[in-house]
């Protein structure tokens, strides 16, 4: 591997320079994991035995973003595009006093010091041009087997950083690696010091391994205890079966085999690598919610069928609550909210009943419920999954036709606006509001009826005649 290609020019003369100035300077963690692994860094950190006053004294533009820490971002420019670098003194941290955060960290001129305070082997090496690898602590040999290893002692990382739980459980995702007996035995342990972490870091966790090629990893939340602090609404549904012929898992299983339903390869053709990452991240959210209202619904009937009746409107409000104690925006909130409330729609293959969904669910949500339907069935028995499958593209068909004729589906596709209302006598307020709406109404059953002339004659006109 050339490492040298891959590392940002600004990055290499950040090095260059220290070293010209007579510091040690070394790209260091993920960024050197990625590159071994032919992955192109998101971030690129890097470390160095200079003080952060002595970082400043080698650049003429940085900014003091974490000083207190020995964190100084220099702002390197190239081809004309400005690029900042996180640049970090070699450290060792102090006590930790609240599982999240050292109390004080004291600066060191050793990097072997320096990695012996990192999370895991395969984030713990560092890498400089000349000098190739430094990996003091088994990451390319842990890296190589597919293990998820604390540096040092599981217990002590975890007791530092709660948050590190979460992480070794999203790398093990993302990277499809296990993690090692201790390290998971210690996060078993100590999982319920996660409750000191904030929702926003919780989230962004969680999230990272939904994302991710192997979201079904989600378990290990489960298994470990966490979900218990951070969701316990999902735990009753890895004990509630499912005596149904559409099923073969009990809820939360299948939760997990839904997760990884989803046609990510259509969709993202679909929305192609801008949209990508959006519709992803509320597709997985949705799934992982979807039957989250199942549990305290369940009932059986007389002949020892389970049914859980009410549960996607159950679930949406829960689901809307677990979104915003995670801190998620309200635009994410919406649409997953929708797609859990809507994703046991079930009506005949019709243009006139899908315009309707459409306008309920939301024109910018409601692609997605296509998503939610084949994922949903494809995490389910084989009961009758030919033709729900068969249906499902049957109304990808009809959906497209309704795009392509541009047929309405909400008020601001009418062909008459609240000006028009004005023009014609109608005063703003509740009923201007009344009247488009029962022109959508009429609209959504008789696209040929969205013309401003029969609108107007018969919802206005009519009226005051």
């Amino acid at each position: 591997m050339n490492f040298d290609e891959k590392i940002p020019a600004g990055a290499r003369r950040i090095i260059k320079q220290l070293n010209e100035a007579g510091y040690e300077a070394y790209i260091v963690g993920g960024c050197v994991r990625d590159c071994i692994l032919g992955k192109d860094p998101c971030d690129w950190d890097i470390t160095t035995s200079a003080l952060p006053a002595q970082v400043k004294a080698v650049f003429k533009r940085t900014v003091d973003t974490g000083i207190k820490h020995g964190t100084v971002t220099v702002l390197m420019r190239d081809n004309g595009i400005q690029q900042g670098f996180e640049v970090t003194t070699y450290r060792i941290d102090g006590v930790y006093e609240d599982c999240r955060h050292p109390k004080q960290v004291e600066f060191t001129a050793s990097l072997e010091e320096d990695l012996k305070r990192r999370d895991f082997t395969v984030n713990a090496m560092a890498y400089a041009p000349g000098k190739g690898i430094v990996d003091l602590h088994g990451g390319l040999e842990d890296l190589k087997a597919g293990i998820i290893r604390c540096v040092g002692e599981a217990r002590e990382r975890f007791t530092e950083d709660a948050l590190r739980m979460m992480r070794a459980i999203r790398f093990c995702a993302q990277l499809n690696a296990t993690i090692e007996d201790k390290t998971w035995k210690a996060i078993k342990e100590l999982a319920p010091n996660i409750k000191h972490v904030s929702a926003e870091r919780i989230r962004v966790e969680m999230e990272k391994l939904l994302v991710s090629d192997h979201p079904y990893r989600f378990k290990l939340f489960y298994e470990s205890g966490l979900t218990q602090y951070f969701l316990p609404e999902w735990d009753p549904a890895m004990t509630t079966t499912q005596e149904n012929p559409h099923h073969m898992y009990n809820v939360g299983e299948h939760i997990l085999h839904s997760l990884e339903s989803i046609d990510t390869a259509r969709l993202k053709e679909q929305y192609g690598s801008d949209g990508y990452p959006r519709a992803l991240r509320i597709l997985r959210l949705t799934m992982l919610l979807h039957d989250i209202g199942k549990p305290p619904l369940k009932k059986i009937d007389e002949e020892g069928v389970a049914h859980f009746k009410g549960h996607p409107q159950l679930g949406a409000k829960m689901a809307e609550e677990i979104l915003r104690r995670l801190k998620y925006d309200n635009d994410t909130i919406k649409n997953v909210v929708r797609l859990v409330e809507n994703h046991e729609d079930r009506y005949p293959a019709t243009e006139r009943n899908l315009r309707r969904v459409m306008n309920r669910a939301g024109e910018e949500c409601f692609p997605l419920m296509f998503y939610v339907h084949e994922a949903d069935c494809r995490a389910q028995s084989d009961f009758n999954r030919k033709e729900k499958l068969e249906r499902i593209e049957q109304l990808r068909v009809l959906y497209d036709t309704i795009l392509e004729k541009k047929q309405c589906i909400s008020i601001k596709d009418l062909a008459v606006s609240g000006r028009d209302l004005i023009e014609a006598g109608i005063s703003p307020g509740p009923e201007m509001g009344r009247i488009l709406e029962t022109m959508l109404d009429d609209v959504l059953d008789e696209p040929e009826h969205n013309d401003r002339q029969y609108l107007l004659e018969h919802f206005v006109n009519e009226k005051k005649d």
